[in-house]
C-alpha cells in the first residue's frame, strides 16, 4: 500500500467536435437546416478555420449553450476520496466510481497531501497512520468473514475505517459547458491543490483535443479580469470585482439599496 501519484486519460470525446459545435452554432442564426450544412460539412466544404472563426467569435458575444453538445469522457487514478468527494458536486456529469464494496481495499494505496511529505516527522506519522488503517481493516474484515459476513457484505463496513487518503479511480464525463465552469471553479488558487492538479490535467488533455474552446480555459478571474471573491478570499493574483474597489457599479448597487 504505497503512496501513489495521480493519472489522467482522455478515453473518448464526442467525433467530429468543432463541426458538430459549428453546425449547432450556425442553426441559431440560419435559416437552414443544420441536417443539410452537416453533408457540407462532411465533405470538407467548410474550412475548419472558418467553423472555428465562426465559433470563436459567437462564444465571445457570451452564447454558449450550443457547445454542450459536445462531451468529454476521462478516466483518473491515483486521486483520493477527498477529491472524489469535491469532484461529484458538479451536477452535470456522469460517474463511474470505483466501489469500496466490491473491491477488497486490503492494500489499499493512498495519496499523501505535499505539504505533510514535505515534513519528515509528518510523513512518517501519516504514513505509519495509513498502516494502521490497513490493519485495522484486514482485521475487520476477517472477524466479519468468520462471522457469515463474506466478500461484499464484509467490504461494505469494514470501508468504514478506510481515511479519505485512500486511492480511488473515477470515469467521468462532462459537457464543454461544465468543463470551462468545472475549469473556472478547480483552476482557482484557492481550490485544494489535488483537484486543482486534475483540472490542470484535464483542461490540457482538452486543449489538445478542441483548442477553439479550451484555449481560453481558465480560472474565472482570469477571464472577468478580476477577483470575484472577496477580499477575505481573495488570493491576490487579480484586484477585486469593482464593487468592492468603489467603482461605478458599487454606487448603483449603494443608490438601489
Amino acid at each position: 500500500m504505497p503512496p501513489i501519484a495521480p493519472r489522467v486519460r482522455l478515453l473518448a470525446h464526442t467525433p467530429n467536435a468543432l463541426s458538430l459545435i459549428y453546425a449547432a452554432f450556425r442553426q441559431c442564426y440560419h435559416a437552414g437546416f443544420a441536417g443539410d450544412m452537416w453533408d457540407r460539412l462532411a465533405a470538407g466544404e467548410i474550412e475548419p478555420d472558418k467553423q472555428a472563426a465562426f465559433v470563436t467569435k459567437i462564444l465571445a458575444s457570451g452564447h454558449d449553450s450550443p457547445i454542450e453538445h459536445v462531451s468529454f469522457t476521462f478516466a483518473a487514478e491515483g486521486v483520493s476520496r477527498a477529491l472524489t468527494h469535491q469532484l461529484v458536486r458538479h451536477r452535470i456529469a456522469s460517474y463511474s466510481q470505483q466501489s469500496q464494496r466490491y473491491v477488497n481495499a486490503s492494500d489499499f494505496d493512498y495519496v499523501v497531501p505535499p505539504r505533510i511529505a514535505a515534513i519528515p516527522e509528518a510523513r512518517e506519522r501519516f504514513m505509519s497512520f495509513m498502516a494502521e488503517c490497513a490493519t485495522a481493516y484486514r482485521d475487520l474484515r476477517g472477524l466479519l468473514e468468520t462471522s457469515g459476513r463474506a466478500g461484499a457484505k464484509a467490504n461494505e463496513d469494514a470501508r468504514f475505517v478506510l481515511p479519505q487518503a485512500a486511492e480511488s479511480k473515477i470515469v467521468l464525463t462532462m459537457n464543454c459547458r461544465s468543463l470551462l465552469h468545472f475549469f473556472e471553479l478547480r483552476l482557482c488558487e484557492r481550490a485544494q491543490w489535488e483537484i486543482r492538479a486534475l483540472a490542470g490535467a484535464m483542461r490540457d488533455l482538452c486543449r489538445q483535443a478542441l483548442p477553439v474552446i479550451f484555449n481560453a480555459a481558465g480560472p474565472k478571474c482570469a477571464r472577468l479580469g478580476y477577483c470575484p471573491e472577496s477580499a477575505d478570499f481573495s488570493c491576490g493574483k487579480y484586484p477585486p470585482a469593482p464593487a468592492a474597489r468603489g467603482g461605478k457599479k458599487d454606487g448603483l448597487l449603494k443608490k438601489k439599496s
